[in-house]
């Protein structure tokens, strides 16, 4: 068997069962030779079963099943051994947390970035603070180039305590930057601006400007614009 067959079996299984919500346990229960090669053959660098790369590889309406059960918070620590397995792992790829090239690039960053937050999660303090000086950058990146989050700009403490409670809450989406930025789109709809702006600026890489993104209701004359 390989990793193909795998999951291929599993979204079969998944299709014909069609359960609500399931997990590891529910995968060993119906098909446990299944889980049993995921247990064998796909490790974290800290040992636990990689289910990231299981439910990622997964049809995306059963992605949004998975439960991932949460284990108990322990103490605060600080190890930088159980952070370098991961630095060294991926230190020839180490790049695309920042300035990833395309879409390969793009995974891997998730890959990078979700082996962060899983050493993290643990309670890793050494983790937290290397994968939240590293999304400090993309978010930086993000508010010059991104309409949405152009709130964001000014709030320096409050992006690093929202990328704390990314790194915490993030469970099982696929993608961690993707799920960071809609939680910093949703949070900035309801911001006030604290950074003098005009609509000449520019949004994005496609020479659109903020006023391209201007409208005008009809019936009551009051100009309005996207996300404000």
């Amino acid at each position: 068997m390989n990793f193909e067959t795998a999951i291929k079996t599993l979204n079969n299984l998944l299709e014909e069962k069609r359960p609500e919500k399931f997990s590891s346990s529910w995968i060993f229960k119906h098909k446990p030779y299944i889980y049993h090669f995921f247990r064998e053959n796909f490790r974290t660098e800290t040992g636990d079963i990689d289910w990231d790369i299981v439910t990622l590889s997964l049809d995306r309406c059963f992605l949004k099943r998975w439960v991932r059960y949460k284990k108990k918070q322990g103490k605060p620590y600080e190890d930088q051994e159980e952070l370098n397995l991961i630095l060294t792992k991926y230190k020839d790829t180490y790049y695309t947390l920042i300035a990833p090239q395309n879409e390969d690039d793009r995974r891997m960053r998730d890959r990078i970035a979700i082996a962060l937050v899983r050493v993290s999660q643990k309670g890793n303090i050494l983790a937290e603070q290397e994968l939240t000086k590293w999304m400090r950058y993309v978010v930086d990146d993000w508010v010059e180039k991104y309409y949405p989050l152009f709130k964001w700009k000014g709030y320096a403490d409050e992006v690093e305590a929202k990328i704390a409670v990314c790194i915490k809450n993030y469970k099982y989406t696929g993608s961690f930057t993707g799920y960071m930025f809609r939680t910093l789109q949703y949070s900035a709809r309801g911001m006030q601006s604290r950074e003098p702006w005009s609509l000449d600026d520019p949004v994005g890489d496609d020479g659109a400007r903020k006023i391209d993104f201007v409208s005008v209701d009809q019936d009551t004359g009051i100009a309005t614009i996207f996300g404000r």
